[in-house]
């Protein structure tokens, strides 16, 4: 005798289901929904719970086919446009999310959840302000909302809020004090504010929190060096690289660090990873090999190329003669700026500006990579000075000019490029110079871009002739400074100009210094002529001034 199956009870079997679902069975209860799916494909509540289950396995792609099958079978309930959201959000598909989630608003309004989604899928967007507004709503009535708190902080932070980011962070933190999340972004901001000391106890609790936190490893490791603590800060990169051997930006950093206490033959290992780290500008296929000091260039045409600012450019430009003097005819590609006046250089067969098509060449090598090609150590740094040498028109051009002010005649430049990472920590306020300014003396004034009210300071000052916006390249400015007798600059291009001129130049370098001039000392093997005064507490440029202030007026005191 047959045995009859009892039917499939649909209401049933789904009760089982969401049972085993909220027990963490999710296996079962997965089963389960897909029997019910079998049985009515458009069932609403299987398709959106089978999607959630989709969600906690990581599975967002087949959670979104899932919450588009609900929607479309029944597009009138909010929570499946916000589920749909969500996965869409979790695919980086921000712009899909945002139109999720406006209609699960439409269909309710007062939700303070969907309201909180919809905000984040703006911050994706980068519709900050927008979604600040919301976040702020979302916490007017539900205070408690921890990821707001967070989200908001994100948000006041892409702002430039960093205070207003820091409160919010720190509200999170009263909700969930050991979240990781929440102190690495806190982190993040008082690094922005130049507060690396709690930068660091910052990474520190969220690694004690979620000790793979390789990124917090990594911001350790940042706050470390701003704080002069680089011993402490490459092995921050280290554990880093124990996690992620390939993190660009671990080695890129480490490579600094290692730098600027001199060790240069791990330092310009790592230096090679520059390439790759976050914000680095696309770097062009030359379509011909690389080298790296690893063959022969006898009788090779090289391609010796600028990859990084003024300076960086002028500072490697010392290696094309020892390249040169390997059997290599050199060509030289630069910024259209340095063109004529690298055109001078010992052992280049020619120069071109970048932009231009260069000359045949066999093989080629960034600037930046000649350190490590040549394997350049402490001890063996090239400083053959001068290697760059003024125009003799440019000189004309100027002699007069200058020639007429009272000696001594010194230059300044108290600012470099504003978009440089480390603008906030370099350049200095024309302001700050007063005491200089103070001493005997003409003042020539050789910055190029100026900011705020300093064209009414500079008009304020009758010893100071400012022709920062009459040098149209580094030819100019390397005639000016060549009819100087001495220029205190921040650390910018026209630092290494003068160094690698030869020209007595003072270079102002902030607590944590660019790895060219070293961790201490007044000198720096790369410019014999410079001498470097460096901040003895953060941000305190009133006493670095002082002390040139005090050195000027000692040097004055000789010559007289």
């Amino acid at each position: 005798m047959r045995t009859v199956s009892a039917p499939f009870n649909l209401g049933q079997a789904l009760g089982e289901a969401v049972a085993l679902h909220r027990g963490g069975h999710l296996r079962e209860a997965e089963r389960i929904y897909a029997r019910v799916l079998k049985a009515a494909p458009d069932h609403f509540d299987a398709l959106n719970l089978l999607g959630g289950i989709k969600v906690q396995q990581g599975q967002f792609g087949e959670a979104q086919r899932l919450f588009a099958a609900a929607v479309k079978a029944n597009p009138a309930i909010a929570a499946g446009w916000n589920n749909l959201g969500q996965a869409q959000h979790a695919l980086k598909r921000a712009a899909d999310a945002l139109r999720s989630f406006d209609k699960a608003r439409a269909l309710a309004p007062d939700d303070v959840d969907i309201l909180y989604q919809h905000a984040n899928a703006l911050i994706s967007l980068n519709r900050h302000r927008e979604a600040l507004a919301e976040l702020q709503t979302v916490l007017a009535r539900k205070p408690q909302h921890f990821e707001a708190h967070l989200n908001s902080g994100l948000a006041q932070a892409a702002l430039g809020f960093s205070e207003r980011a820091l409160a919010d962070f720190d509200a999170a933190l009263a909700l969930v004090p050991a979240h990781p999340v929440a102190h690495f972004n806190r982190g993040v901001v008082l690094i922005k504010l130049r507060r690396y000391a709690e930068a660091v106890a910052a990474n520190e609790r969220a690694i004690a929190a979620a000790p793979d936190y390789v990124a917090a490893w990594l911001n350790r490791g940042m706050a470390l060096a701003q704080l002069r603590r680089f011993e402490e800060a490459i092995l921050s990169y280290g554990e880093v690289l124990t996690r992620r051997k390939d993190n660009v930006d671990a080695h890129f950093n480490r490579a600094l660090a290692l730098l600027t206490i001199g060790d240069f033959r791990r330092g310009f290992e790592d230096y090679e990873w520059r390439w790759a780290r976050t914000g680095a500008p696309a770097q062009k296929n030359r379509g011909r090999r690389l080298w790296l000091g690893d063959y022969s260039l006898s009788g090779k045409t090289i391609l010796l190329h600028a990859e990084q600012g003024f300076g960086d450019t002028i500072q490697f430009a010392r290696y094309a003669p020892l390249v040169a003097a390997q059997g290599a005819k050199v060509v030289l590609e630069v910024q259209p700026e340095l063109k004529s006046l690298l055109s001078r250089l010992d052992g280049v067969t020619a120069v071109v500006a970048r932009g231009e098509a260069p000359p045949p060449f066999d093989v080629h090598c960034p600037l930046g990579s000649l350190p490590l090609a040549l394997k350049t150590e402490l001890p063996t740094v090239p400083a053959q000075i001068p290697y760059v040498l003024a125009d003799e028109a440019r000189l004309q051009k100027w002699s007069a000019r200058i020639e007429k002010l009272p000696p001594p005649r010194i230059s300044l430049a108290w600012a470099g490029n504003p978009v440089h990472d480390n603008d906030r920590n370099r350049s200095i306020a024309l302001s700050t110079l007063a005491p200089l300014l103070a001493m005997p003396g003409s003042f020539i004034g050789i910055q190029r871009e100026l900011r705020g009210d300093e064209a009414a300071q500079l008009a304020a000052q009758p010893r100071l002739t400012h022709v920062g916006g009459e040098l149209a390249d580094f030819n100019d400015t390397a005639a000016v400074l060549s009819l100087c007798d001495l220029l205190i600059t921040v650390d910018t291009a026209p630092a290494h100009l003068a160094g690698a001129m030869g020209r007595p130049v003072w270079v102002l370098v902030p607590f944590a210094p660019d790895w060219r001039w070293m961790l201490d000392g007044e000198i720096t093997p790369w410019y014999p002529s410079a001498r470097v005064f460096r901040q003895s507490a953060l941000a305190d440029w009133n006493a670095v001034i002082a002390r040139a202030a005090a050195a000027l007026q000692e040097q004055l005191k000789g010559s007289s």
